[in-house]
């Protein structure tokens, strides 16, 4: 699968501190520890639908990461999925009387261009459930003859579970007890009243074929992939086991991103699928969730068509931190509007006062945990200082435009 076109960022001079994140399964800000080339994985779309601001939320937190470990001298190995077989994508699509992978195509192809408008790093690896297929067979078929996995005795649809017990670490990314995760698994995808199943909190790796079902053939019975398996193999297979971050946002922590772990270390027999677990707090909407499901969306292409720069979606996204679930109100548009408007007047001029105290704090700030609400205030407060009494340093303005380029993805 295609990813987006590589969007340039600006080389801005001196670095940064090391950076750090929040690590759900340690539950500490602690530092991000790569080597030259840092492995980063981030879920996917299930492309069923446009991007709304919960997803955009995720990506552009995602995106600081990327820019922040470029800043500091790594080469980012930022890999993506795409979810594109999968039961919401059949339904949507049959409820619209199309054809899922023509939906598909086309919802990943709005994604692509949401992406591009508001300047993300696209991944090196961009890849889809369907081309990842040939993977996941061959993983589901280690884990059965490893004991991690078995056949429910079906003889009509002959599923693939995986014991959750597999591994002697299991749950140790969320954290949660068991009364939590088998209430997450039931609203999250799972099923945990299948019958046959050993356990209730055992994860589907293989769903046999079904009527009217794309399938694809495999030792153990025709069929399609599970959806946390999916995300192990294609990690697994780009950047290989306990790399640095495993990222998404904070409704995938179980049951999805504590399986798709689960799934790769009982194939490789490591203690950690990724050395940190990073995750992005949730958009609302009046009061709710913003999600399919409820219908309160805002979309990122609905906002570009009607005129919004996608440089305000950003800094909207980023007053308030990236592991806090926040509201999104006209009022949140509004600021981030008037804030790119003075910030872009700052940098017109032709001289202001020197910017090299304001790049350090700038890149302090992201480097504590993404603290993007102190970075903007940086920001603004060399701006005021700017706009109200000017200064001697010509370079300046340039300093500030390429620095909130190249960190913040903001085109000033």
């Amino acid at each position: 699968m295609q990813s987006w076109s590589e969007i340039a960022v600006p080389t801005v001079p001196g670095s940064g501190p090391p950076l750090r994140l929040f690590d759900t399964a340690d539950r500490q800000v602690r530092p991000v520890t790569p080597g030259a080339t840092a492995g980063m994985y981030v879920c996917g779309i299930t492309p069923y639908d446009a991007t709304h601001l919960g997803h955009a939320a995720t990506y552009l937190a995602f995106d600081l990461v990327n820019r922040v470990l470029r800043d500091g001298g790594h080469r980012v190995h930022y890999v993506q999925n795409v979810t594109d077989v999968d039961d919401p994508l059949f339904e949507r699509a049959a409820r619209d009387g199309v054809d899922w992978r023509d939906l598909g195509a086309t919802e990943v192809e709005l994604f692509r261009e949401d992406m591009s408008a508001l300047r993300v790093l696209p991944p090196a690896d961009y890849i889809g459930a369907v081309e990842s297929v040939g993977e996941v067979v061959e993983l589901v078929d280690k884990l059965l003859a490893g004991g991690a996995a078995y056949v429910v005795d079906d003889a009509r649809y002959p599923d693939v579970y995986f014991r959750h017990d597999a591994t002697e670490q299991f749950g140790y990314e969320s954290g949660y007890d068991r009364a939590t995760m088998e209430k997450l698994f039931a609203e999250r995808g799972g099923d945990p009243d299948r019958p046959g199943k050993r356990d209730r909190l055992d994860a589907l790796l293989w769903r046999a074929a079904r009527p009217d079902e794309p399938s694809w053939p495999a030792p153990f019975g025709a069929g399609r992939p599970g959806w946390h398996i999916e995300c192990a193999a294609i990690a697994l297979n780009r950047i290989g086991p306990e790399f640095d971050i495993q990222g998404g946002g904070s409704d995938l922590i179980f049951p999805h991103h504590e399986f798709s772990a689960a799934h790769a270390e009982a194939l490789v027999a490591h203690r950690r699928f990724a050395r940190h677990y990073v995750h992005a707090g949730l958009i609302g909407l009046a009061g709710e969730k913003m999600s399919k499901s409820r219908g309160n969306l805002v979309f990122v292409s609905r906002l570009r068509r009607g005129g919004t720069d996608p440089s305000a979606i950003r800094l909207g996204l980023f007053a308030g931190h990236y592991r806090q679930d926040r509201e999104w109100t006209d009022s949140v548009l509004d600021d981030a509007l008037a804030r790119l408007d003075r910030w872009r007047q700052a940098v017109a001029l032709s001289s202001a006062p020197a910017a090299e105290d304001t790049v350090a704090r700038l890149r302090q700030h992201l480097a504590d945990d993404l603290d993007t609400p102190k970075a903007l205030a940086a920001v603004d407060a060399w701006v005021r200082q700017a706009l109200a009494y000017g200064g001697p340093d010509v370079s300046a303005p340039a300093l500030i435009a390429d620095a909130v380029d190249a960190l913040l993805g903001i085109r000033l």
